[in-house]
């Protein structure tokens, strides 16, 4: 699964106790797996608006990977920055582990790269 998908997740469980803290799931005992793709300058500048940046920090500190504190000023003119989000979005992927769920546990699991977000009937 790459990091631009998990940006975008979040928790449906009905019960979920804090709303709030339903995104961004948390990684768990993850397998990170580098693969190399074709960077797009034009697309990551036109996904910037639709990531949550913060969210995407988070994540980052999580998984020990270094990205800016914030989005400069001119992103499309700015190589180091396209380069870090690219490798970061785009060429880390989940290979195998969980996403949990701050405000109620839930734990999702992530298998071949792929996350299970399924719910139980009860949990609809």
């Amino acid at each position: 699964m790459r990091l631009i998908t998990h940006n975008m997740l979040k928790c449906h469980v009905k019960n979920c106790t804090d709303p709030n803290k339903q995104f961004p799931l948390r990684f768990q005992n993850v397998e990170l797996e580098q693969v190399e793709a074709d960077r797009n300058d034009e697309f990551l500048v036109r996904m910037l608006p639709r990531l949550d940046w913060p969210a995407l920090l988070k994540t980052s500190k999580e998984l020990n990977v270094t990205l800016p504190e914030s989005i400069p000023e001119n992103p499309s003119e700015d190589e180091e920055f396209l380069q870090a989000l690219h490798t970061f979005i785009l060429e880390t992927h989940v290979k195998e582990g969980s996403m949990v769920c701050d405000g109620c546990t839930h734990e999702y699991k992530i298998t071949n790269g792929i996350p299970n977000m399924l719910l139980a009937e009860h949990e609809i």
